[in-house]
């Protein structure tokens, strides 16, 4: 089946060689402002490695969740525990996954507990405006913990008023294992939701269920997202944004985290997240955007589902942060200023209580007044009450030597620090934590080569990244628990080529694709000799993906090509297929999955559906 795969690849890609020059509505993605915390930048003047994906393209796409979004951006690895968004670790540029700072209209999500819930999420894909992923140290820009790279998951402000639905189910239409019910393993879900647009106020709420009956013993999932928006126009110069969600999940985690000893494990959470914002133009030239926020996170872990007395773990966190950010426009540049706070505490049965606080304060200037040339200073100086004083220099570089080519070049620092998990917890016999962890820090260098014209847009670069301190989970016999150590310094290489285009066919038709190509290998390898390592089983070293779209009128067809080799594990190649027809206000689709039924894993000992057939249909009405 891989063989057939790959030949499907080869059959598509010269569809590619057609690229023309051509005009394409495309290119409003350039007027878009890249929603960082500091000084906003226009995507086209951008000089940062960043990708964007609308909303457009993601209703393109065989998706039911954010999870499955991201496992088209080149760079970003997607480690799914199963489907309909059960649980999923996320990395970029071959980091581990601790290294991502997850961010929802730029408020911080990550938890402080784990990483494995940075992906706990509030919000529905329908309610989606664009996700735009920063590849490389982002701690200038969003502070400590986004040593990798940054997510930021910008989500819509209706323009009318309106009232939706979207509901969908599918099946493998094999049965399930033996003694974990009777009868096809299949799942759905149903997203309702409303927008109310008016002058001075805007207002968008949605609530969604999915379930899941699991593919495997003990591995379904069921979830909840209610999700709320709201902008207020006090004046001219003056706006007041709302933010809340909620979110409860519950699933089998057999094999998730302490595999084979985990069989019946099961786990339940249930996530808070409440931000206000607003945004005081105070004069022509300077404005000012304070912004508070609560995330509050409740996880229980049972490692015996139908036993909780014993091995059951039970965790609470609360995060409350408070930032002012301000912007100053002047004739040679501008200036970017801001401090931040953040209090993250813990409650747990397995963890201890602990309790931390971390403090920032950045500057920051961009200028595009030397010719053919954009220069982005900057620098963060962070204290955290158990690691110290630590400051985060940066500098971005844009030449633009020819009309459509840039070169750009970047050299930045960031930080992550040790999460309570990894300092307290414990755990056994699956995993405990090591409270002499020191926190990672990291330099890189990257250098990209970038062309725009018309709808072309093709990018090429290489960095390379050194961590100190890097932490890994070792064990040395599968009879013994995890356990992280700082382990000197993790060097990263890796290349990146990627070029998407807009074919128009004729006034109703048109072809698009996106293809991409990463390449991760270590400089130096980290010696654990006789040791199990996490990081380096999962490493990401190969990343092949492959978008096309054809539409005609009210039909589309996508096919979408996920090509993965890990480290350590096989390579796998994975072919989806999207059909949509729309007629007047509503949609309808249907989804084949994992095309050529290949058997592969993410992560941990998690084997992911195979062949799996969905229809769908979505509902519009403008009130």
């Amino acid at each position: 089946m891989l063989k057939k795969s790959i030949l499907f690849c080869s059959l598509i890609s010269p569809l590619i060689s057609m690229g023309q020059e051509a005009t394409s509505d495309s290119t409003i993605l350039h007027e878009v402002i890249i929603s960082e915390n500091r000084l906003q930048t226009p995507f086209n003047k951008n000089v940062r490695n960043i990708q964007i994906i609308t909303k457009q393209e993601i209703e393109q796409l065989p998706v039911k969740s954010i999870n499955e979004v991201l496992s088209f951006i080149g760079g970003v690895d997607i480690r799914q525990r199963g489907p309909f968004g059960a649980q999923a670790d996320i990395s970029i540029d071959g980091g581990s996954f601790e290294q991502v700072l997850v961010l929802v209209n730029g408020i911080k999500v990550s938890d402080p507990q784990t990483a494995h819930h940075s992906m706990n999420i509030p919000v529905s894909i329908e309610n989606i405006e664009r996700i735009e992923i920063l590849k490389g140290p982002a701690a200038r820009i969003y502070g400590i913990n986004a040593l990798t790279g940054a997510i930021n998951i910008v989500t819509s402000k209706p323009e009318q008023s309106t009232i939706s639905a979207h509901t969908y189910a599918g099946s493998s239409f094999e049965k399930k294992e033996e003694n974990d019910g009777e009868g096809l393993y299949w799942g759905g879900g149903l997203q309702v939701g409303g927008n109310l647009a008016f002058n001075t106020h805007q207002h968008v709420v949605s609530i969604s269920k999915d379930k899941y009956n699991g593919q495997r013993y003990n591995s379904s999932t069921e979830n909840t997202k209610v999700f709320y928006q709201g902008r207020m126009q006090l004046d001219e110069r003056n706006t007041l944004d709302l933010t809340a969600g909620y979110l409860y999940n519950e699933f089998g985690a057999n094999g998730f985290y302490a595999a084979p000893g985990d069989r019946e494990s099961y786990e339940i959470v249930e996530t808070k997240l409440v931000g206000v914002s607003s945004n005081h133009q105070i004069s022509d030239r300077f404005s000012l955007r304070p912004r508070v926020s609560y995330r509050y996170n409740a996880d229980d872990y049972r490692y015996f589902r139908h036993d909780l007395n014993i091995a059951r773990s039970l965790h609470h966190t609360d995060v409350l942060s408070a930032e002012i950010n301000s912007a100053w426009n002047t004739t040679i540049g501008d200036i970017g200023f801001g401090v931040e706070s953040r209090s993250e505490e813990i409650s747990s049965t397995n963890i201890g209580d602990h309790h931390r606080y971390n403090h920032g304060v950045y500057a920051e200037f961009k200028t595009e007044h030397i010719k053919n040339m954009i220069w982005n200073i900057g620098s963060y100086l962070n204290y955290n009450t158990q690691y110290g004083w630590q400051v985060f220099p940066g500098v971005d570089v844009g030449y633009l030597f020819h009309p459509g080519w840039k070169l750009a070049f970047n050299i930045g620092s960031s930080q992550r620090i040790p999460s309570f998990t990894d300092l307290y917890l414990n755990q056994r016999p699956g995993n405990i934590g090591n409270p002499d962890l020191e926190s990672e820090n990291a330099w890189q260098y990257e250098f990209a080569l970038h062309y725009k014209k018309s709808n072309l847009d093709l990018q090429t670069g290489y960095f390379y990244r050194d961590i100190s301190g890097f932490i890994d989970r070792i064990r040395e016999s599968t009879d013994e628990p995890y356990q992280p150590f700082n382990f000197g310094n993790n060097k990263m290489q890796g290349f990146n080529f990627r070029v998407s285009q807009v074919v128009p066919i004729h006034s109703k038709s048109r072809f698009q694709y996106a293809l991409s190509y990463n390449y991760l290998t270590p400089v130096n390898t980290m010696k654990s000799e006789g040791m199990d390592s996490k990081y380096s089983l999962e490493s990401l070293k190969h990343q092949l993906l492959l978008r096309t779209t054809y539409t005609q009128n009210q039909l589309s067809v996508s096919f979408n090509n996920r090509l993965l080799k890990r480290e350590q594990r096989a390579a796998y190649l994975i072919t989806d297929l999207r059909i949509g027809y729309d007629v007047s206000k509503l949609a309808f689709y249907t989804d084949i999955t994992n095309l050529f039924n290949q058997s592969y894993i993410e992560t941990a000992a998690v084997p992911m559906p195979r062949r799996w057939f969905a229809i769908g249909a979505k509902y519009r009405l403008a009130i």
